[in-house]
């Protein structure tokens, strides 16, 4: 795991360009593409379960819930590995998302009406602070600071690893999903990683573009910046539905 998520590492600069280039416009309209196809697709999911009533027919989350993300997780693994099939690869992988969101978020919204909204708006403001904090040059991503978030982050992911596993199993990770003073401590610090992460998202975004990186770097770059703010997204709906059960 290399500088902010998995998705996103140094040694890619490394590749040669032979024809168009990264560019920042590019960048951003492939992100736009990705996010408004996990938008679609976990509406899709949403309005399908709320008008079929499926999600109260079962018991926990279906299996297809689980299928669905060890495939993202698999899609996620060759994106990273083969960052030239990143083009045709991250808008199979932001539909996986957005069948699993769907589903996600409405189970949270049936428990605690309003939390999706709330964490939604979260996010956005979470993503526009830090992109001005990025841009004033407020927090400076050193070796150091993106060693230390590589880090915590890496931690965290075997966290929810392990913590999918045992739920598989019908088993649950001690304070992880819990509220209680250790439980949300453990949501705000989780939340603030995340935001850490849009920091190196947005100076690996900006590195490629200043070394002339190849153009398939726009949608590997996107779908890195796409991990992020899902990830973001969810740690605030676990905060917010912590909260209001205090």
């Amino acid at each position: 795991m290399r500088n902010n998520n998995p998705a996103l590492s140094d040694k890619i600069f490394s590749s040669a360009s032979n024809g168009s280039v990264m560019t920042l416009g590019g960048t951003v309209n492939k992100c736009l593409i990705l996010l408004a196809i996990v938008i679609a697709t976990a509406y899709a999911t949403w309005s399908h379960l709320y008008a079929t009533d499926a999600l109260g027919k079962v018991v926990g989350f279906p299996k297809w819930y689980y299928a669905g993300i060890v495939l993202a997780l698999i899609t996620s693994l060759v994106i990273i590995f083969k960052p030239n099939l990143a083009p045709i690869l991250s808008p199979f992988y932001a539909v996986l998302e957005g069948l699993t969101l769907g589903l996600f978020s409405l189970s949270f919204e049936s428990q605690y009406p309003g939390v999706v909204i709330l964490a939604l708006t979260g996010t956005l403001c979470v993503f526009i602070a830090l992109l001005g904090v990025y841009r004033l040059k407020l927090i400076k991503p050193t070796e150091n600071f993106k060693l230390g978030v590589i880090a915590a982050t890496g931690g965290i992911f075997f966290i929810y690893l392990a913590s999918f596993v045992m739920q598989y199993f019908g088993m649950t990770m001690p304070y992880l999903h819990e509220s209680g003073p250790i439980g949300i401590g453990l949501s705000v610090v989780f939340v603030v990683l995340a935001s850490l992460n849009l920091v190196l998202d947005f100076d690996f975004i900006e590195r490629g573009v200043d070394r002339g990186a190849p153009k398939y770097m726009e949608w590997y770059a996107a779908f890195g910046l796409l991990i992020t703010l899902i990830w973001i997204y969810i740690e605030l709906l676990r905060l917010i539905a912590k909260l209001q059960e205090e």
